[in-house]
């Protein structure tokens, strides 16, 4: 939609008036995804502010605020690159896009023809699957490689997935109407999801009781009714503490367990087996709070358990994301108004799940899946029992909620770059995804890129990643491009983005990528759409709209809710019901109940426990650190330790120091002034400097900042369901930064004696 202020006009010798128009659009410097407005002048993007639209609360962050600045910097990439000297070397020549693909695609081809088509890995990130349009699992799926990997592993995807083996799908909070928010370690915040913020803050004043889990007193702790410092790590432990006291205390909803739950009894007797002393022994919470708190949740009707990534990053992440989904089921919050709600298949626009064609994929090939064996729980191994009661509840064999329900497992597949184990991947493609930095054991990433016969980048900065590639494409962006946010199938509200300018130099969408490559490899016929325009189109087609016509008629769609929705049709599970013991993963031979494991504890040696991943307001994951506002804002990465660990460790606040694990090493800045607890480390999450020289031995000092240098994928340091790395409570110590430290690409070297990467087969499990 577009509002045009001022018509260009002369007025004699006098200059034009600029154009100014107003474009309604999405931000996607996030995955926050708010509706905002871009004020264009003379073609030029030069504000973004918040939709004044009251649905939206306003929301808007620095991330948005300053993305003009962000795509208008000097260094972003224009034209596509390739290299001429060695990988990494940091020497390129500009190409032309035809030559680019042709290569590509040749050279894709060779690798294809020689290793099989599982021999293409690809890796992208959440937001940019609201370009692709299913346009990048289409490609693969006709190909023949199910190895797609994405952030989403560690963040979201993985929670749909394990939601829908617990009740078949994966439900939304309804803040708007609920009377109780407890949220396990997530920190909305107004620049950090912005919406959820928002709906919190609405929500508390209208009366709705906060609960907080957080190991520090986070700004969401301070506004709490309740807050519980646990230790990190320990939510699933939490979890069976609040279970105790609701099903000793008989605070559950005794006909919906009844009618629509299994396994109740023998879960029964698994929370007996952690008594609130137990509880309070691992979590380092009184045992009085932890009852107060869950007698709390289970009383105040209707109440949330959010999603958040904290839970979703641990050894027990599995059991505790089950647990949310046990809390959820039992007290009679799921799929009720004000609690956690299914929001189901949009009815009448074509979804991203159909676009990408799963079932054009063998299963001969979907049983390739890197990882699956092991960890099926997100792959299509996993996924596989859930089809047909899948087909039966919500229409459809597939359900990729989140684009989180068919993944490769990441460590299994950069274990097959660097390695060729259980077979080689020899061409890897990153599209909007700064791989390198965005999952754990960086060093074993960077070995795997440096194996490829072929790396691909699509991007809009010379990031890390980019400095290993053999082709850097230049990427389009959220302001460049008409979208249609679409939720994910998470949530079935539909808002079109508009095309607020046109993209500078040879900027493409990562869509017009994917269907420029298929023509090539031969799979043109099931790619008829000549733009981005057409793949809407088609996609809206069913609501008798046009892109053009749906983009002037919606701000946003939101359709009318229906709730309890299992009592037409049941839960899509095998059982048909909650499955409280779960028949899923006791037929891959896993606990069919949830538990709490114990990671690795501080020792001696390392006295300390990390919690890594801070997300800082100024930058999202990787990006922003090019933007000098945010830069000034935030110019250097920050390590949160207790003024007494930091005395211990011989720092002070402002000092540069070293955070070490045995897998590996960062620097940062010591600050010792944020309210963090004894014996914990709190360090951000994606820190590169773009300035600073590029090239494999520096990597613009990602090789010194990263965070993912510390994680690695030992058995001891993977939840066994899922094989995602431990990111709570990685034990740690801190020391000063000598002056003549070195950090760079010797980093990478294999792994030391003693520090395997994990295994491919699970280990025991145990409780």
């Amino acid at each position: 939609m577009t509002i045009t202020h001022d018509p260009s006009r002369t007025d004699g010798a006098a200059k034009p008036e600029p154009v100014v128009e107003e474009k309604l659009v999405v931000c996607s410097s996030c995955d926050a995804f708010c509706p905002a407005v871009a004020k264009v002048v003379d073609g030029q993007v030069t504000k973004v502010s918040a939709s004044q639209n009251p649905i939206f609360n306003r929301s808007i962050c620095l991330k948005g605020v300053y993305a003009p600045k962000s795509f208008a910097h000097p260094d972003r990439v224009l034209h596509p690159l390739r290299r001429v000297g060695e990988r990494g070397s940091g020497q390129w020549e500009q190409v032309s896009w035809d030559e680019a693909m042709d290569d590509i695609a040749r050279r894709l081809g060779d690798v294809v023809e020689r290793y099989g088509p599982e021999a293409l890995a690809v890796a992208t990130s959440q937001w940019n699957t609201s370009v692709e349009n299913g346009s990048g699992r289409r490609f693969m799926n006709l190909l023949g490689t199910p190895n797609w990997i994405s952030g989403v592993a560690l963040c979201a995807g993985n929670t749909a997935a394990v939601n829908r083996i617990v009740y078949g799908w994966f439900p939304w909070a309804d803040y708007a109407n609920t009377n109780c928010i407890v949220l396990f370690g997530h920190n909305p915040k107004r620049h950090s999801w912005t919406p959820h913020y928002r709906n919190i803050v609405a929500a508390q004043k209208r009366g709705a009781k906060l609960i907080v889990l957080d190991p520090r007193r986070s700004e969401s702790a301070e506004r709490a009714d309740l807050w519980l410092p646990l230790r990190a790590g320990t939510d699933a432990a939490m979890c069976l503490g609040w279970l105790n006291v609701i099903i000793a205390e008989g605070l559950y909803d005794r006909d919906f367990v009844a009618r629509w739950t299994v396994g109740f009894d023998d879960l029964a007797q698994r929370v007996a087996e952690y008594p609130l002393e137990r509880v309070s022994e691992i979590t380092g919470v009184e045992p009085d709070l932890i009852a107060e708190a869950a007698r709390t949740y289970a009383t105040t009707h209707p109440a949330v358990i959010p999603w958040t990534p904290i839970t979703d990053q641990q050894v027990s992440s599995t059991s505790a994301i089950r647990l949310h989904c046990t809390l959820r089921a039992i007290t009679g919050n799921l799929d009720v108004p004000g609690g956690d709600v299914f929001h189901p298949f949009h009815d009448d626009i074509v979804i991203e799940t159909d676009l990408e064609m799963h079932e054009a994929l063998p299963r001969s090939q979907k049983m390739k899946q890197l990882g699956c064996d092991a960890h099926p729980v997100f792959t299509y191994r996993g996924m596989e029992p859930l089809e047909e009661a899948t087909q039966q509840v919500w229409g459809r064999r597939y359900a990729n909620l989140v684009t989180g329900c068919y993944m490769a497992v990441p460590s299994a597949v950069f274990r097959a770059m660097a390695h060729g184990e259980p077979y080689p991947v020899k061409a890897f493609f990153s599209l909007a995804n700064n791989t390198v930095m965005g999952f754990a054991n960086m060093q074993l990433i960077y070995r795997g890129l440096m194996n490829q016969d072929l790396v691909v980048v699509h991007e809009h900065m010379m990031t890390p990643t980019a400095q290993l590639a053999d082709y850097v494409l230049p990427g389009d962006s959220w302001l460049e491009r008409p979208a249609l946010q679409d939720g994910f199938g998470w949530v079935k509200i539909v808002a079109p983005s508009d095309q607020a300018m046109t993209p500078p130099g040879e900027c493409r969408s990562v869509f017009a990528f994917w269907v420029d490559l298929a023509r090539r490899m031969g799979l043109g016929e099931h790619f008829p759409w000549a733009t981005l325009e057409d793949m809407l189109d088609h996609r809206l087609a069913p609501t008798g709209h046009t892109w053009e016509s749906f983009r002037d008629t919606y701000q946003v769609r939101i359709p009318q809710m229906r709730y309890r929705k299992y009592e037409k049709r049941g839960f899509a599970t095998p059982s048909g019901k909650v499955e409280l013991r779960s028949s899923v993963l006791e037929g891959f031979g896993f606990d069919p109940l949830p538990y709490w494991r114990a990671a690795p504890q501080p020792d001696d040696e390392y006295p300390l426990a990390i919690f890594t991943g801070y997300r800082e307001d100024e930058y999202f994951q990787t990006g922003q650190r090019h933007v000098p506002e945010l830069r000034r804002r935030r110019p250097e990465p920050l390590l949160f330790v207790h003024p007494d660990d930091a005395a211990a460790a011989g720092v002070a606040h402002g000092d540069w120091a070293m955070v070490e694990t045995r897998h590996g090493r960062c620097a940062g800045l010591v600050d010792t002034q944020a309210p963090i607890p004894p014996g914990l480390v709190r360090i951000p999450h994606g820190w590169w400097k773009p300035e600073t020289p590029a090239g494999r031995d520096t990597l613009s000092s990602a090789w010194m900042l990263s965070d993912a240098l510390l994680v690695g994928d030992t058995a001891d340091f993977v939840d066994r369901e899922q094989g995602i790395p431990h990111l709570k409570g990685i034990p740690c110590r801190v020391r000063p930064l000598d002056a003549a430290a070195s950090f760079g690409v010797q980093e990478a070297r294999e792994p030391a004696a003693g520090m395997q990467e994990a295994p491919q087969q699970p280990a025991p499990v145990s409780v």
